[in-house]
């Protein structure tokens, strides 16, 4: 199935995908530099899945929610899902899915 570049749909998905590639970017290039960022591609694919699910949910609620506290409380949601996802995969804090 394609999208169709033109529609809006199409070009919200694109500044998602070019938004989690460029957040990617940020590792990658500090991995040149430092020995302290050791990712490995796993990391990678993890991350962009977590940016991209993230990206398309914040899409998706300022698309479908209609008043502007719905769509806050959304997007407060989802922000706190995508930083406990985050810390708990970078460490584990609260189960064992980081380590």
């Amino acid at each position: 199935m394609s999208i169709p570049t033109g529609s809006s749909l199409g070009k919200s998905i694109s500044y998602v995908v070019a938004l989690t590639g460029t957040i990617l970017m940020i590792p990658l290039v500090a991995m040149q530099f430092t020995r302290e960022v050791d990712w490995t591609g796993s990391d990678f694919v993890a991350a962009g899945i977590v940016l991209m699910v993230t990206g398309l949910a914040f899409m998706f609620a300022s698309r479908k929610l209609k008043t502007a506290t719905q769509r806050a409380t959304a997007c407060g949601v989802i922000a706190l899902a995508f930083l406990w996802l985050w810390a708990e995969l970078a460490v584990g804090g609260f189960t064992d899915m980081g380590s």
